[in-house]
């Protein structure tokens, strides 16, 4: 009997893992997309249209494009990245990146953001956001963003960047919007696109055409992409007009190579 009852025991765990084998093996493949924050609005508003697609699910790591370029270097896996174009181009020359594959499709700007019902404040001149910095008790930015080079660049332009040292708040990836929505900093300094989509926070406007810079986004596959017909599809997706079409209502705008 008890060699029975093993052999039983043995064949019902054999069946046990072969069903959870199958039923794992059943489950549709993800497309892991590590991705800038500077497109995280777009990118999310716009998933299930996405999945919908290339008829997988996305799996995406958000975080600042540097701090995302230095992991893919580190051997971080993915099927496609969006980060910008220089350093899509770091990762091409590294062969992390498919060059054929790239994909430049949008950019936004830097502006200025604070709490509603905070006061009025204008930035719309290069004196006026000049006023608009020095009056605020503090500002909020991302010490490793793509945007604080247009930020170091403004603050020097304007004869300011003494007077704001003392002021700024430097924040990790996406804590910047945050922490002025929480009322811990007075201003938040950063892409357009990080403003607009956080509760708690207004855009008070973009910094004027005199001190602007822009943040360019670029795409490409990884050539262990899992399955490169669907980071293909992505990419595809990335460069289309559905995706062009919904820029605009998060404070970006299309761009092509």
């Amino acid at each position: 009997m008890r060699g029975y009852s093993l052999i039983f025991t043995t064949l019902l765990a054999a069946a046990l893992g072969a069903g959870l084998a199958g039923r794992a093996h059943a489950q549709p493949q993800e497309v892991r997309v590590l991705s800038s924050n500077g497109v995280k609005a777009v990118v999310e508003s716009l998933q299930p249209e996405i999945e919908r697609s290339i008829g997988r699910p996305l799996s995406i790591e958000f975080s600042t494009a540097a701090s995302l370029a230095r992991n893919i270097e580190a051997g971080e896996a993915f099927d496609v990245a969006i980060l910008t174009p220089a350093l899509i181009a770091d990762l091409v020359m590294q062969n992390r990146v498919v060059a054929e594959s790239r994909v430049d499709f949008a950019r936004a700007g830097v502006g200025v953001g604070a709490r509603p019902n905070t006061g009025r404040r204008d930035v719309s001149t290069p004196q006026a956001l000049k006023d608009t910095l020095l009056a605020a008790e503090s500002v909020a930015f991302t010490a490793d963003g793509q945007s604080r080079r247009t930020v170091d660049r403004a603050f020097g332009e304007l004869g300011i960047a003494d007077a704001m040292r003392a002021k700024s708040i430097l924040l990790g990836p996406g804590e910047a919007p945050e922490a002025v929505a929480a009322g811990e900093a007075e201003l938040v300094l950063t892409l357009v696109s990080e403003i607009l989509p956080v509760p708690g926070l207004e855009l008070v406007g973009p910094f004027p055409t005199e001190v602007q810079g822009y943040v360019s986004f670029a795409a490409g596959k990884s050539p262990a992409a899992r399955d490169a017909r669907l980071a293909d599809a992505l990419l595809e997706f990335l460069a289309g007009s559905q995706f062009a079409a919904a820029l605009a209502a998060h404070g970006m705008e299309s761009v092509s190579r």
